[in-house]
Parts: C-alpha cells; sequence; structure tokens
C-alpha cells in the first residue's frame, strides 16, 4: 500500500478537518496518481470533500465504526483489518492510503512507499504524519526540484520501506 499526503515543514497535514494549503499541481499529482486505484480513508476525511462525495474513477474505501454509517458510493470498513482485507481483493488495482491522521498511522505499518509532497512552510496543524526524513526504516528515494505552486513552494517526494 501507498501513502499519498502533502505535509508542511513541520509534517502537518491539516488543520479543522481542512488542507492547509490550496496547492492545485499537487491536486493535479494527487489525481492522476490515485485515478483508477483504491482509495482508503477515514469517515472525516470523505465528509471534508465537496459534498461529502466518493472521489471519482477510484475504488473509494471509508473507515468507521459507525454501523449506520453507509453513504452511497463508497464500501465502509468497520476497522483497519476490514479495510486491508476488502482492498486485497483488487489485486489489479494500486491502493492509496489517502487520510486522516489516524488512519495514515493505523495504515502505516502496511505500507511500503510514501508519496509526500513537501511544503516548505511551518503550519499550524492540528493533525500530523510521521516524519518520515527522520523515521529509520524509511528512506528518501527520489524527489524533484523545487516547484512553485499557488505562492508556495512545494517538492514531490518518494520514500520507500528498508
Amino acid at each position: 500500500m501507498i501513502i499519498i499526503a502533502h505535509a508542511s515543514r513541520n509534517w502537518g497535514i491539516g488543520k479543522d478537518n481542512d488542507l492547509m494549503f490550496r496547492l492545485p499541481k499537487d491536486m493535479k499529482f494527487f489525481r492522476e496518481t490515485t485515478s483508477g486505484g483504491v482509495v482508503i480513508m477515514g469517515r472525516r476525511t470523505l465528509e471534508s470533500f465537496p459534498n461529502q462525495k466518493p472521489l471519482p474513477n477510484r475504488v473509494n474505501i471509508v473507515i468507521s465504526r459507525n454501523p449506520d454509517f453507509a453513504p452511497e458510493g463508497v464500501t465502509v470498513a468497520h476497522s483497519v483489518e476490514e479495510a486491508r482485507e476488502i482492498a486485497k481483493t483488487y489485486t489489479d488495482k494500486k491502493i492509496f492510503v489517502i487520510g486522516g491522521a489516524a488512519i495514515y498511522k493505523a495504515m502505516l505499518p502496511y505500507c511500503d512507499t510514501a508519496l509526500i509532497t513537501k511544503v516548505f512552510e511551518d503550519a499550524d496543524a492540528d493533525s500530523f504524519i510521521l516524519d518520515f526524513d527522520n523515521a529509520p526504516d524509511w528512506e528518501l528515494v527520489s524527489q524533484s526540484d523545487d516547484i512553485d505552486d499557488n505562492g508556495h513552494t512545494i517538492r514531490f517526494t518518494e520514500y520507500r520501506r528498508k
């Protein structure tokens, strides 16, 4: 499985259930990378989308402990383990973990790649992801040059589990 996220310099990924930065180039990268794949997210991440609708052209798996949670267009899993079992049935698709913070943390042991768009700014975040630069079992395997994205300096990076 693949983690995909953008993170500030202090590894913040969000505030008040929203992204901290509006990054059109990062959003394009996210759309193109995850299109045709499977995305795993938490309920609050789904609820942060426009009209709380699932992402098009992807299998959307949403983890929620609420047994009555059944939005249209998604497959609901009631645990990380159930989400993993559902995702395993899509043998012909890439599996992406797309947030939020608790889902990234819970799914991290099952991921071998992390696609992190680094934003070279500090942010007043209330949600964070692992600091992959200082994680002993992860290594940076590729990175883009610096890119201007809507007034922010970003860099696309790829980390792999050692």
